[in-house]
């Protein structure tokens, strides 16, 4: 299974988290942007070289040090197509330096339209015999409150193209218990749903214990992420909220197992942008990410378990 992939990375690597690719033309050095808009102008496909360039640099710095990156699809989809086809290269270039990669683009539909989603981030396409595969990413965050009917198309995908998938559980922001906190019969919507994961995963069993089926749940929350890692053993975790929305190393700690395993922690922001809270020279940037990872890494392995298979 695809976490398994992932879970590999993470015991090779000793580290349990994953760099947000979340690009914004403030946390690109100076150099970076003016090469770009020299070549293509004030335009979109200017923005977008940027992006590439900036996102390279960030993964040959920490390709090493962190088992996975997650390049979320709004920031690529608000430059149009050139941003587009900047994600597809970003998630290929992060391939070919042997990272994991997750696309997050919390896609929500049913049916066909579903699975048209399901093809375009993690399958492949026939198109008059030759097969091509859209974007390539190895996960995808999804949001499962339409129920069955718009997570079932993923499943044949992921079983037979060693993908995985993380459902919307309980999320870090601020007003999601609105909804995820409501109860159904005594229970926490949040709750039903990590119980929702474990049903859907079922069939989909990888080597190390976990399914393909994975679950977003918020390190704003970590009452909540132990109560589910009980209630969800078979699920691995995706831990947004770390660092920038107020999440810490020991709020994190009860989303892994006894092995340190079963869950990987995300930052964007702060890795993005650690070249600028370091004060450091915009051609220092990689290297500043790269010291941030590593920071990251050593704080949050204080708090877990041993990593180990």
């Amino acid at each position: 299974m695809s976490f398994d992939r992932l879970i590999a990375r993470i015991v090779e690597t000793g580290n349990p988290t994953v760099v947000g690719l979340d690009p914004k033309l403030d946390y690109i050095p100076e150099h970076i942007k003016e090469a770009a808009f020299q070549e293509h102008g004030n335009t979109l496909r200017g923005a977008a070289e940027a992006f590439l360039t900036f996102n390279k640099g960030i993964i040959d710095a920490v390709c090493d040090i962190v088992p996975a990156v997650k390049p979320q699809c709004a920031y690529y989809e608000m430059l149009g197509y050139e941003g587009m086809r900047a994600l597809y290269e970003t998630i290929q270039y992060a391939k070919s330096r042997g990272m994991f990669v997750i696309t997050d683009g919390k896609r929500n539909d049913i049916g066909s339209t579903m699975e048209a989603y399901a093809v375009a981030h993690l399958g492949e396409i026939s198109i008059n015999g030759a097969v091509a595969e859209p974007f390539g990413g190895d996960a995808l965050t999804v949001n499962g409150y339409l129920g069955t009917d718009g997570i079932k198309p993923l499943l044949g995908i992921c079983n037979a193209k060693d993908k995985g998938i993380f459902a919307l559980v309980k999320t870090s922001n601020p007003s999601s218990g609105e909804f995820q906190d409501r109860e159904i019969d005594g229970e926490a919507v949040y709750s039903i749903m990590a119980g929702m994961c474990e049903a859907w995963g079922a069939e989909s069993m990888g080597q190390y214990g976990y399914s393909a089926v994975g679950a977003v749940v918020g390190a704003t929350y970590p009452a909540q992420l132990a109560e589910l890692r009980k209630k969800a053993p078979h699920t691995f975790f995706l831990v947004p909220g770390y660092g920038a929305q107020g999440g810490t190393a020991a709020d994190v700690a009860g989303a892994f197992d006894e092995k340190g395993l079963g869950a990987i922690v995300n930052s964007s922001r702060a890795i993005l942008t650690a070249w600028k809270k370091q004060n450091a020279p915009g051609e220092e940037y990689a290297a500043a990410a790269r010291n941030e990872a590593i920071r990251m890494r050593d704080d949050i392995t204080q708090y877990i378990p041993k990593i180990t298979l």
